[in-house]
């Protein structure tokens, strides 16, 4: 089973230069190949990876672009491949560009074969990498696998190697609680409320660190660009965010182990999640022209911030990652109405939640913790889903794992490679 192991470098100075020439040569390859797709669209045609890949080889031989043949070959040529992927999956004008600010250095081995990795001591380890030579690396925990590729990237201050190793681990035929499930609801006051009563929440960023970071945006404000205070400046802040985002990353992989250790089935709502945290659109005053009406965006923007604090996708997400070694099913079900219908009498009245916390049916009278009866209520539409005959799977037979929903497989079935017709252009911008 693939999976991927995380540590820190120790890089040399010259080391470190050099991973900052292939960072910054892969990110220009990205752009101008970018660049390149979308003049080709505009034009009605199209260029693959093996046309841009060919030029690439090509440019490589220019003295212009000589810098190109000081880095790893193949980490260029895996940026090319990560580019195709990206607009078969998004499109070619969805694609962003990268930035040198915004965008932090990465690039990748995607050799496993070429890779070797020697243990040291109980804490260090090297690894040696094309160009590069031998590097250093924190081993926090053992690799037990077979590499098959190396991603370096910078965080912050610091350089980490993620590798990608084939642990040889065949999934479990059963669970070890067979027949149990449990209901996810997401929310803002507790993060993860389950069917079963428990609660699993944590403050990420506490009230003095809140304090401490508009302090450091006012300290940003007051900076010139380009200056040397305003990147000790943004380095700040960078620092203090990464900090919230390692504990939620914490959080949300401790979450994952509990659900998918104690249950077979864990069912969670399918959160537009990104409309959810989309703006409030304006309300223009008829009246006087120029001016707006109030339309709640200040309220929004904190529940929107409050939203995406959470990381309630992680959680999803790391939840499928774990549920792959003990062969618990994760699944998605409609959302609707889940907060409003009792759990015992499936009666629907929005006036039966009462307030965050509380709920009490205006039917049969039932009340309980609200988050609690949604969160039943989709553990009963998930076990619903979960029993559901699929088409093209045997009675009695497992059913797949991590399933998305009947319409995730669909256009997964659906989808088929199409070839394309490239004419021959001119003038088009080369790598």
């Amino acid at each position: 089973m693939l999976t991927g192991r995380r540590y820190r470098l120790d890089f040399t100075s010259e080391q470190a230069g050099f991973a900052e020439q292939v960072g910054g040569a892969c990110r220009s390859v990205w752009n101008t190949a970018l660049e390149q797709r979308r003049t080709y669209r505009r034009r009605g045609a199209f260029i693959n990876y093996h046309e841009q890949a060919r030029q690439l080889v090509e440019a490589k031989n220019e003295p212009e672009f000589a810098w190109l043949a000081e880095v790893p070959g193949h980490c260029l040529q895996q940026t090319l491949i990560d580019l195709d992927q990206a607009c078969a999956r998004h499109g070619t004008w969805k694609v962003r560009w990268k930035s040198r600010v915004r965008n932090a250095p990465s690039f990748r081995f995607p050799e496993g074969g070429k890779i070797a990795v020697e243990r040291l001591n109980r804490r260090w380890a090297r690894a040696k990498l094309p160009k590069l030579g031998w590097v250093r690396f924190r081993i926090t925990r053992p690799l037990s696998g077979t590499v098959k590729n190396a991603t370096v990237s910078r965080d912050g201050g610091h350089w980490y190697i993620s590798f990608l190793i084939d642990d040889a681990i065949c999934p479990p035929e059963r669970h070890a609680a067979p027949g149990t499930g449990v209901g996810i609801d997401r929310g803002v006051v507790n993060v993860v409320t389950r069917s079963d009563g428990a609660f699993h929440h944590q403050v990420f960023a506490r009230d003095r660190e809140v304090e401490h970071a508009k302090k450091l945006q006012r300290d940003l404000a007051r900076t010139t660009k380009g200056s040397q205070r305003r990147k000790r400046a943004a380095a700040r802040i960078a620092g203090l965010a990464r900090k919230i985002r390692r504990r939620r990353q914490d959080f949300a992989a401790k979450t994952a182990h509990t659900l998918a250790t104690s249950f077979e089935l864990v069912v969670f709502e399918a959160l537009a999640i990104k409309n959810m945290t989309a703006g409030v659109e304006p309300r223009p005053d008829l009246a006087q022209p120029g001016a707006f009406l109030p339309n709640g965006a200040a309220g929004k923007s904190g529940l929107n911030r409050s939203i995406l604090d959470k990381g309630w996708h992680r959680i999803e997400l790391a939840s499928r990652s774990k549920a792959r070694y003990t062969g618990t099913y994760v699944i998605t079900v409609n959302p609707a109405y889940t907060s409003q219908r009792c759990n015992v009498c499936k009666a629907v009245d929005r006036k039966s939640r009462e307030s965050q916390a509380v709920f009490r049916c205006t039917s049969c009278g039932h009340a309980e913790h609200a988050d609690v009866n949604a969160a039943k209520n989709i553990l009963t539409a998930g076990r619903a889903e979960h029993a559901r005959p699929r088409p093209g799977v045997r009675v009695g037979a497992r059913k797949p794992r991590n399933r998305v929903g009947r319409k995730a497989n669909r256009q997964a079935t659906a989808a088929q490679p199409t070839a394309q017709t490239e004419p021959e252009l001119a003038e088009i911008p080369r790598l």
